[in-house]
């Protein structure tokens, strides 16, 4: 069984700002522990579910050479490899290869989640609020139209209160979920103590790994329409005269392909 696992810091228990997420900061190296031992988490419940080849991929953008590169590799589970430092969204070789399926670990809610804790969705660009064929999605419906594009399911996502609700909603309940905390808001949560939030990660992911068939690959109709608000009208300069792609200003883009995939190429930077 080849699993993936995803992975973002936001959701993990005990990051609560922005400095433990952001490289070079005072306490992005604790944050960056707190972390890795989630992920090492749920490496050790894939590997009791049966996983032959369990793959990480670090999809955290920390800014710098810390972007998808916050992992400590020396604290890593043996029993797994990671990819550091590729572009997210575009490291396809496990779900090119067949992946059984997909665990995203520290996730985070969309922007505007009032109880999302660093609520965002996509900070490296200059987007605000995105939808796939009109419904709302946030950085987990990114992850789960790339994998179900391959025809990978999501089968576990942990993060706050809010993205494991999220999750929930565009997944199904067949969906495994993990909370590790509550968000009081954007800046504050109610936490449950890493050892035993990692414990719950490593149960559950064992567990979920144990029925493939809980959750269908998340994918979309086609033609597919991604849409996505700009922060600033100027901001819809950068998508002027793309194929496939129509502007409505002030704030507005519309990207339509024959799939998800297409119209996310039309518009994705990377």
């Amino acid at each position: 069984m080849r699993v993936q696992i995803m992975s973002d810091m936001e959701g993990v228990s005990g990051i609560v700002a922005w400095e433990q997420v952001n490289g070079g900061e005072a306490m992005y190296e604790e944050g960056r522990r707190l972390y890795t031992e989630e992920i090492n988490a749920a490496v050790r419940g894939a590997d009791a579910a049966g996983a032959t080849e369990i793959v990480v991929v670090d999809c955290h953008g920390a800014g710098g050479p810390w972007s998808f590169n916050s992992l400590v590799p020396e604290l890593l589970d043996p029993r797994c490899e990671w990819v550091a430092h590729h572009t997210w969204s575009r490291y396809l070789d496990t779900l090119e290869a067949g992946c059984d399926a997909v665990l995203l670990v520290g996730m985070h809610a969309q922007a505007g989640t009032a109880d999302g804790v660093l609520s965002h969705t996509i900070s490296t660009v200059r987007w605000r609020h995105l939808w796939f064929n009109d419904q709302a999605v946030g950085e987990v419906g990114v992850n789960a139209a790339l994998c179900g594009y391959f025809g990978a399911p999501i089968l576990l996502v942990t993060g706050d209160e809010a993205v494991c609700r999220e999750s929930r909603e565009l997944l199904g309940d067949g969906l495994t979920t993990v909370a590790v905390k509550k968000g009081l808001s954007r800046y504050a949560a109610r936490q449950i103590p890493p050892l035993r939030a990692r414990q719950m990660i490593e149960d559950s992911a064992r567990k979920a790994l144990q029925d493939r068939s809980a959750v269908p690959p998340y994918q979309l109709s086609k033609p597919t329409t991604i849409t996505f608000d700009v922060g600033s009208p100027e901001h819809l300069d950068a998508f002027k005269g793309r194929p496939g792609v129509r502007l409505e200003p002030p704030y507005r883009v519309h990207s339509t392909g024959d799939d998800w995939m297409a119209a996310w190429n039309q518009i994705w930077p990377w």
